[in-house]
């Protein structure tokens, strides 16, 4: 299974940004599909999987999925600073995949 993530850039604060999430090769229960984010000097954390959220985001970010394009989207609404990371997807039920290259939002004041 490969995870692509993508959608990603520089956004002011208060902006708003689409994350895309794309699963290839073997079947992938994109329901487990989760996004985490790695800000700089920080480990991985996980913000949004099955309907739940981090506090830090709740409220402002969105899951999405489109089974047709087996695809996971995170809507991302009132940027802070203190969103700027490196956004990951990936499984987060059951054994994870190879960790993807990830997509990198950075939020400016």
């Amino acid at each position: 299974v490969q995870l692509q993530a993508s959608g990603g850039g520089l956004v002011q604060a208060g902006g708003s940004l689409r994350l895309s999430c794309a699963a290839s090769g073997s079947p992938v229960n994109i329901d487990a599909i989760g996004w985490y984010r790695q800000a700089p000097g920080r480990q991985r954390e996980l913000v949004a999987a099955i309907g739940n959220y981090a506090d830090s985001v709740k409220g402002r970010f969105f899951l999405a999925r489109d089974n047709a394009k087996n695809t996971v989207y995170l809507q991302m609404n009132s940027l802070k600073p203190e969103d700027t990371a490196v956004y990951y997807c990936n499984d987060a039920l059951g054994t994870q995949f190879t960790w993807g290259q990830g997509t990198l939002v950075t939020v400016s004041s």
